[in-house]
């Protein structure tokens, strides 16, 4: 990804020097929306005069901006806050430092990197050397930064996708850090080593689309109180009949589509209550309904 050149203007303006300015959020994570700011994070120095002394002012500085159409927002921490964060297991700014979406950087961002991750000898067995500071522990910031995305995509309605992308992406990040002391932070990357299933993975099944409009069109002419009988009792299995309303050669069987087990799984469940409840016989009317439903 080639870095905007209106971002340096953003870096450009911050009151204090930086020790990085790097990309974060959703261009990071590799799934930007075409509307998506840009998040950029970092460590700046704060002069001498403003660390010492009975207050400490500006250990976080936050901008956001628009410049020629592009909204962008900056936070970053003084190197203090920024050092403490990273001894206290704090995922966040592990990424931030080892985003390789850089805008500015320096030679002492380069030996913070060297200090943070462990880096591996050069022999056959590749065992990590004993500095750094990513431990056992950052499993817990990814336990509970997972907890908390896949709270906000259920509470959405209707549900959409990016915060699921954000859950997945929070929980691979964490396996991928524990197995390897690796941060890797882009969804895209991530799955070249898990291969979770997607969509343009999943083989097409014509056959599908038209199990589903076969069921809603048996729904439609015979009445919910026929699809609630047949699931009631056993389910039964009809042969997969062709878009021309041929049998399938092969004779494959296949249980009815979703519809129609959930509407008629509910009617019989519906008035298997109501025969218990009115301790007595089903009407003859509805009697094969009422003779198939399962006593729940």
């Amino acid at each position: 990804m080639s870095i905007d050149p209106r971002l340096h203007r953003i870096v450009a303006g911050q009151p204090y020097p930086l020790l990085f300015a790097t990309i974060s959020g959703a261009h990071l994570y590799g799934f930007p929306s075409p509307d998506s700011d840009f998040d950029l994070r970092g460590a700046h120095v704060l002069p001498i005069e403003k660390v010492v002394g009975l207050q400490v002012t500006d250990e976080t500085v936050e901008d956001s901006r628009v410049i020629k159409g592009l909204e962008m927002d900056i936070v970053s921490h003084d190197v203090k806050k920024f050092f403490g964060l990273l001894l206290k297991k704090n995922g966040y700014v592990l990424e931030q430092l080892f985003s390789p979406l850089v805008v500015q950087t320096t030679p002492e961002h380069a030996e913070l990197q060297a200090i943070c991750c462990p880096k591996l000898s050069g022999s056959a067995t590749r065992v990590p050397a004993t500095t750094g500071v990513i431990t056992n522990h950052h499993a817990h910031h990814y336990f509970g930064f997972a907890e908390t995305q896949w709270k906000l995509f259920l509470k959405e309605s209707p549900r959409r996708v990016k915060p699921l992308l954000y859950a997945y992406r929070v929980l691979l990040t964490g396996i991928h850090l524990m197995r390897s002391s690796v941060v890797e932070a882009n969804l895209a990357t991530l799955n070249e080593c898990f291969r979770l299933p997607h969509r343009a993975d999943r083989p097409k099944d014509p056959r599908r689309k038209h199990d589903a409009d076969r069921s809603r069109r048996r729904l439609l002419r015979g009445g919910i109180s026929k699809a609630s009988d047949r699931i009631a009792g056993g389910a039964r299995r009809e042969p997969i009949t062709g878009s021309a309303g041929r049998g399938d050669a092969r004779g494959t069987e296949r249980a009815p589509g979703p519809c129609a087990v959930g509407l008629g799984l509910h009617v019989t469940q519906r008035n298997a209550k109501r025969s218990r409840t009115e301790h007595c016989d089903a009407p003859q009317s509805h009697g094969a309904e009422f003779r198939s439903a399962p006593r729940v």
